[in-house]
């Protein structure tokens, strides 16, 4: 597994188990600490992890905005835990990183849905995605 490979998937198992434990933001240094510790502790950019979650948390309001406004047909708290982290990572990286080409973001991102979610999460994460990447492009144009 490529180093960047594993440092989205201990950072989409961190954003898992803050959901999970009800968003709670007191407890996320301790989620990113152990997971790391566990998962890859000799990986050289643990920063990355750091980084990619705080950012996730930082704008998780706008990201879920999208997530509705993307998938409308499919309530947040209907979406399951894991393909909802998924797409959080994922428009975290298309929306809001300028070192991440889209391609990869979107590409990773169905990765880990076919390896964590459920038989049609690849999909369903590559069609909001894929709405979302597009939005973004066209308002780039502008």
């Amino acid at each position: 597994m490529a180093n960047r490979h594993l440092l989205r998937t201990i950072t989409m198992q961190t954003l898992y188990e803050w959901d999970f434990y009800n968003k709670d933001d007191k407890q996320i240094d301790k989620f990113i600490a152990e997971n790391i510790a566990k998962f890859a502790p000799d990986a050289d950019d643990k920063d990355f992890v750091i980084d990619s979650i705080k950012g996730v948390l930082k704008h998780v309001g706008e990201i879920d905005e999208l997530i509705e406004e993307t998938a409308p047909e499919w309530p947040l708290d209907q979406i399951t835990m894991v393909d909802r982290n998924v797409l959080r990572l994922g428009i975290y990286e298309l929306a809001y990183t300028d070192d991440i080409p889209p391609k990869v973001a979107i590409n990773e991102a169905i990765e880990l849905a076919k390896t964590f979610g459920g038989k049609s999460s690849g999909k369903f994460v590559n069609g909001v995605l894929g709405t979302i990447y597009r939005k973004i492009d066209k308002d780039a144009d502008k």
